[in-house]
């Protein structure tokens, strides 16, 4: 008798499949592709709570309690808490009708392939969910191949897919997942997307290239942590020249090398769109620094450039700062350098390069000489400020209403230098601008919210 319920429960769990959850769609007349043919199948008229308590039972899962207290709100985090591929396959029978969750946290939960194709028939199914994060699930080759498809096809809704360490395989080469890069070619959904600690070597460079080339969508894409190496970097280089859409790309971490640089200084000369590059980490010397330093020297679009950790030297400092001066058309308003010892002569540059263009902050390590000398003190800033608004008989909010034209309350930090700079009523120099900057946007947002 035991044998026979064992094999009726095995029965009974082979036989639930995420189309049986669309009976709220079938009831209601809408339009689907699912269709309930028997009425006693299990999720027939329940929905919300209910339909995942009794797809937990269905699943012989415990069910959690978190899930069920935000499945009416738009975001739910269930990173690390172990739900495994019955667990995860219980929430996706839940979230097929689902329209109030629009943000899905479940990082690190072991749902292997069995729950990746789980989640990916879900999407195929509910409108609402736009927010994914399936980091570091050990997703194998099938679960890599069903994300892949599912974005191949365009049938989510997603517009941001964390994926990081998600796509780690025991295949020489990992060649199977490299289809999720080839899926997102035709891609017209996805906007946001973590491919970060994968391990994709030279081979997923070269597969991103191509996709860059041709994708029109996504404006977001991390891949650091990659092995892209100089030959992943080249063709990644060769698919930014085409490409009009990324704004965002970390490349940190990925041993792109001089010959990486070279490469991305030549996208730089076409490409009119990326705003930040981050390449910190990649063992770029002053050589690489002057290879890249040929693209920004033309490029109107970058706005920040983070280049710390790598071997430079005050040579490439200043290359990169004279870079900014050479281009009239340059929007550089960060350039990271901070593991770089500086001297007086590069602080001079940085000043005279600052009076044509005003928003320019970079951020460097140490003033070489400093420790045997006493720095130079500067006033306060702020008390600078209220001195001249004493003076004046002026009050501090006429002075942040002046500098902010679209009168929003929130200033651009870019616009906010520019203004101070470009002024000549208060004396502040740039350092102290800097500082001043620092003070009012302590998060580093990008916006003076006074």
């Amino acid at each position: 008798d035991q044998d026979e319920e064992t094999s009726n429960t095995s029965e009974s769990l082979e036989s639930v499949s995420l189309a049986d959850t669309s009976a709220e769609k079938a009831t209601q007349g809408s339009d689907t592709d699912l269709e309930v043919e028997d009425p006693e199948k299990a999720f027939v008229g329940i929905t919300g709570t209910e339909l995942y308590l009794e797809a937990c039972r269905l699943m012989e899962v415990v069910p959690v309690s978190h899930f069920i207290q935000n499945l009416a709100k738009p975001y739910i985090n269930l990173n690390h808490h172990g739900l495994g591929p019955k667990g995860v396959k219980a929430i996706a029978i839940a979230l097929v009708s689902n329209t109030t969750v629009t943000h899905l946290e479940l990082e690190d939960n072991c749902i292997l392939a069995e729950g990746a194709i789980c989640i990916a028939e879900m999407l195929r199914e509910n409108s609402s969910l736009q927010e994914l994060n399936i980091s570091n699930n050990h997703l194998d080759t099938a679960g890599a191949e069903a994300i892949a498809s599912l974005l191949l096809d365009n049938m989510s809704y997603l517009h941001t897919l964390q994926l990081s360490g998600g796509l780690w395989l025991q295949l020489a080469g990992r060649s199977h997942c490299l289809c999720t890069f080839v899926s997102l070619q035709g891609n017209y959904q996805v906007k946001e997307l973590d491919l970060s600690h994968n391990e994709f070597y030279e081979k997923g460079g070269q597969l991103l290239g191509q996709m860059l080339a041709s994708n029109t969508t996504l404006e977001i894409l991390d891949l650091s942590w990659n092995h892209l190496r100089r030959q992943g970097t080249v063709a990644l280089g060769t698919g930014l020249r085409s490409n009009s859409a990324l704004k965002i790309l970390n490349l940190s971490w990925n041993g792109v090398g001089n010959e990486g640089a070279l490469a991305l200084g030549e996208a730089l000369k076409v490409n009119t769109v990326l705003v930040h590059l981050d390449i910190s980490n990649n063992q770029i010397n002053n050589e690489g620094a002057k290879k890249l330093c040929r693209g920004l020297e033309v490029n109107g679009k970058l706005k920040i450039l983070k280049m710390a950790n790598n071997p430079l030297t005050m040579e490439g400092a200043s290359a990169l700062v004279t870079s900014v001066r050479k281009n009239p058309k340059s929007m550089m308003e960060e350039i990271n350098i901070s593991n770089v010892l500086v001297n007086e002569t590069f602080i001079k540059l940085l000043d005279l390069v600052c009076q044509t263009h005003p928003e320019l902050d970079v951020i460097y390590g140490e003033v070489e000489g400093c420790i045997t000398k006493i720095p130079k003190q500067h006033p306060n800033p702020m008390k600078v400020i209220q001195n001249y608004l004493k003076e004046h008989n002026l009050r501090l909010w006429d002075f942040f209403r002046n500098i902010d034209k679209d009168g929003n309350m929130k200033i651009p930090v870019a616009a906010f230098q520019r203004a101070m700079m470009q002024q000549s009523s208060i004396p502040l120099d740039r350092v102290q601008i800097g500082e001043l900057v620092r003070k009012l946007d302590r998060n580093r947002t990008g916006v003076v919210d006074y």
